[in-house]
């Protein structure tokens, strides 16, 4: 039977490596490429940084498919309410996409699998987000998540290496295949702009990372090319505030899926062979593996975004603050290493991973005891690569609610900064207004004399805030309340969600650092 089929793009936005898009060119003879702009995931609160690099990918995405003659159709609305009318209007029969294990995401596509029934298409997903079938990391686990980074290192190790990725479709594969591309099509099915989306593009900075998939690739190759970085690379001895990324910047491509995990994977194998590398956790491929130790863990725990009825996180009595809660998101705290990478974030989409370590405990553990979900929604919003199991792993194990106990390690806004960054670069180049401030003030302005803040042209308390709280001294208490949640956690222990769930193995080894944050 030759099929008219709808191939649904959602976070695969890419040809490479997707193999459910080559499920829907089988016995095919119309292809119907199709993205909906969901107001659950695109809303407009959505920073615009994240919504410039979606529109950037799925223009990529359109341009590499007209080369195969075909297009991409871009809709908007809930896909439950979308797909009936594509069903009847395009006469479909087939529909196939990438798994997507996010609560939402699988609830939905309960809900869209259930329409096609009913409508008599027949459904094909495919598994190719991530390095593994994370149902089977879990089966393989004897039905519980591993929660420890070593037991899934195990536990992969048994299963062998990902899937080779396969190659994106050709225009021989596309040869009895046809897309409807009528004018009409065109108008309607278009990709919006950032004005379309009622998102004000006036005051956006130079796009550094543009999406799509050729950007993705390009990057890839011209990293590929660095074998002795790529060898020696362990993500702890990257710098937090160099005034260009330690790193690969590849973690928006991969979330968005411009990327294959698995092509990422395969290419580091490449490099490694024969050489001598770096290895997990710290090395690259051990970034992949910590995407997907959290991609298991958001899997297999219940509620893992939340504090409440989240079997592995630990109940902080965490205050509720709004306006320190602004200062820190608006970059206002009064400390300028902290309001540096806030503002860079803003700006940019992208921080290091030892800057969101050091935001992230400050927000929470360290200094302003405000719950790490009010971090996580910024990061969501904010984040190029902000991936909702990463996002929730990571906010966990930076606030020490799960998988990292070390409460007592505390960044300092003030000297974690200065180990790699002692005259404040970084600084000057986020807070210009700063950037007259000698060395020895720069992280700490309001200790500089009248005198110093007069010819800097910045008066602490006028022009730039005093510090929000005492860090010394709000640090230590914070320490205590961390101490006591831990306590009770101990003496609500017989009774703990976690024994009842047979969920074991909270902490890693104390000799582990934090996980580095997915920014590769």
């Amino acid at each position: 039977m030759a099929h008219v089929c709808i191939h649904w793009f959602r976070k695969g936005l890419r040809l490479h490596d997707n193999p459910a898009l080559m499920a829907a060119l089988t016995d095919c003879k119309e292809l119907y490429p199709v993205f909906i702009l969901d107001p659950y995931l695109h809303h407009t609160k959505v920073g615009i940084n994240r919504q410039r690099f979606l529109i950037g990918a799925l223009k990529d995405l359109d341009c590499s498919l007209r080369k195969l003659n075909s297009r991409l159709f871009v809709l908007r609305g809930k896909p439950e309410d979308v797909f009936p009318k594509l069903f009847n209007r395009w006469n479909v029969t087939k529909l196939t996409y990438e798994y997507d294990t996010e609560p939402y995401s699988l609830r939905r596509d309960e809900r869209v699998a259930s329409l096609a029934k009913e409508h008599g298409v027949d459904v094909i997903y495919k598994i190719s987000h991530t390095l593994y079938n994370i149902e089977r990391i879990i089966e393989e686990n004897n039905g519980k998540p591993p929660l420890t980074y070593k037991r899934l290192q195990a536990i992969v190790q048994n299963l062998g290496p990902p899937k080779k990725p396969i190659p994106a479709p050709t225009l021989e594969n596309m040869r009895d295949v046809k897309t409807p591309r009528s004018q009409k099509y065109e108008d309607e099915y278009r990709i919006p702009t950032l004005e379309e989306l009622q998102l004000d593009s006036q005051f956006l900075g130079e796009e550094l990372f543009p999406g799509g998939e050729q950007e993705a690739l390009r990057r890839l190759d011209e990293h590929m090319k660095r074998t002795g970085w790529v060898c020696s690379f362990e993500k702890p001895q990257t710098s937090p505030n160099s005034l260009s990324p330690s790193t690969t910047v590849l973690s928006p491509y991969v979330t968005f899926g411009c990327l294959s995990a698995r092509t990422f994977w395969w290419r580091l194998t490449e490099v490694y062979r024969g050489r001598k590398h770096s290895a997990p956790p710290v090395s690259l491929h051990g970034q992949l593996l910590w995407r997907e130790f959290f991609y298991t863990c958001s899997v297999g725990i219940p509620n893992f975004n939340k504090m409440n009825d989240n079997p592995v996180c630990t109940k902080v009595d965490w205050d509720t603050n709004q306006q320190n809660l602004a200062a820190w998101r608006e970059a206002r705290t009064g400390f300028p290493f902290i309001d540096a990478i806030m503002t860079q974030l803003r700006q940019e989409g992208w921080i290091h991973h030892l800057a969101r370590h050091a935001v992230a405990c400050f927000l929470t553990r360290g200094d302003l005891w405000i719950s790490w979900e009010e971090g996580q929604k910024v990061f969501e919003d904010l984040l190029l690569d902000g991936d909702w199991a990463l996002n929730a792993g990571n906010w966990q194990w930076l606030s020490a609610s799960a998988f990292f106990h070390q409460f007592f390690r505390v960044y300092s806004p003030i000297a974690f900064g200065k180990k790699t960054d002692k005259n404040g670069d970084y600084i000057k180049k986020y807070l210009p207004l700063l950037k007259k401030f000698p060395p020895e003030y720069i992280y700490e302005p309001w200790k500089a004399p009248r005198s110093v803040q007069q010819a800097a042209g910045c008066i602490v308390g006028k022009d730039y805030p005093h510090p929000i709280v005492q860090h010394e001294q709000i640090s230590k208490k914070n320490i205590q309340r961390m101490k006591e949640a831990y306590a009770k956690r101990s003496s609500d222990n017989n009774e703990s969600p976690i024994k009842k769930q047979g969920i074991t193995g909270i902490y890693i080894s104390p000799g582990l650092l934090p996980p580095p944050y997915k920014t590769w």
